[in-house]
């Protein structure tokens, strides 16, 4: 299995679960998240075991309540933050290309430092739809993982900047 940490905070943000599409030749890469019921596991019906015959009762003090989660989110730990306004977006949004750009591998800069504006702008596009998430350590300057959703879509999508992502093997 492949974890992808943040090359900044070392937060895990995804693994090769998850399906990606590269988009802006790399830059930012789309992953569909899916809302999944997590919890309320009905363990007797899964064995075949008939609670009420087992002296079961309907209430032994564990709780079986379902919670809807978003699968990436949740797996991941991430961490919602406010949104952005566009002034507070771009302030954020170069300091931190700034630092990714010196991270980037050479071979890629140039490559990278071209389509980067496209990727911006295709963020800033859709700013007001956005969420935003940062890894479990909520490091100020690491990545932020963008979602949203798109038109008519009952499940997130959720856009990374690829080059701020570290492959790790487990």
């Amino acid at each position: 299995m492949l974890v992808y940490q943040d090359l900044i905070s070392g937060d895990e943000l995804l693994s090769d679960s998850f399906e990606y599409k590269e988009l802006f030749n790399g830059v930012l890469w789309e992953v569909e998240g899916k809302w999944v019921v997590k919890g309320a596991l009905d363990v007797d019906a899964l064995i075949g075991a008939n609670a009420s015959a087992e002296g079961g009762g309907e209430d032994e003090g564990v709780s079986d309540e379902a919670v809807k989660v978003v699968d990436i989110i949740d797996t991941f730990r991430l961490q919602e933050q406010p949104a952005f306004d566009k002034k507070t977006f771009m302030a954020y949004i170069k300091k931190y290309l700034k630092k990714l750009t010196d991270l980037v591998p050479a071979e890629r800069q140039a490559s990278f430092k071209k389509d980067v504006e496209a990727a911006v702008k295709f963020l800033l596009s859709k700013l007001s739809d956005l969420q935003f998430f940062v890894g479990e350590s909520m490091k100020d300057d690491s990545t932020i993982v963008f979602a949203y959703y798109k038109d008519g879509a009952a499940n997130p999508t959720f856009l990374y900047f690829g080059d701020a992502l570290k492959e790790v093997k487990c």
